[in-house]
């Protein structure tokens, strides 16, 4: 009888760690692209191509960059007159204003990197997180 007790907390405990799972993958935010995503009005007609997807805000660029970079921290950021450019991992957001407020732009670094260079060249690092180092032997220790 204490086995059989056993087996059925341990199946109600793994049916409530499915439902968990299951509810945080379809309404969780696990990177700056879903927090965008979940918060902001997406703009189909201001999407660059393939490349950039688009959402709007009524918000300052400032304000929009404030808000996405509290929820998840950049490995680098550059703001300046003509917008926000946050820098994650393999994304960027960047933040451009426009006369009702701002139009946050979503894209793979890869993209992203050639098309802001001249703003963002000598601003955003390279490499995962904020640091960046030189590559030689011994560099780092």
């Amino acid at each position: 009888m204490t086995y059989r007790r056993w087996f059925v907390v341990g199946v109600g405990f793994a049916v409530v760690g499915a439902l968990v799972a299951v509810f945080a993958l379809f309404y969780g935010n696990f990177s700056p692209r879903g927090y965008v995503q979940d918060r902001y009005t997406r703009a189909t007609s201001r999407d660059i191509g393939g490349d950039a997807v688009a959402y709007t805000s009524t918000k300052t660029p400032s304000q929009v960059a404030q808000d996405v970079a509290g929820a998840w921290k950049p490995a680098d950021q550059y703001v300046d007159g003509s917008g926000a450019y946050l820098r994650y991992d393999d994304d960027s957001v960047v933040i451009l204003p426009i006369a009702t407020g701002s139009v946050i732009l979503l894209e793979r670094l890869r993209t992203a990197y050639p098309r802001y260079h001249s703003t963002v060249g000598s601003h955003w690092g390279w490499g995962r997180g904020s640091t960046v180092r030189g590559g030689g032997p011994g560099s780092g220790k």
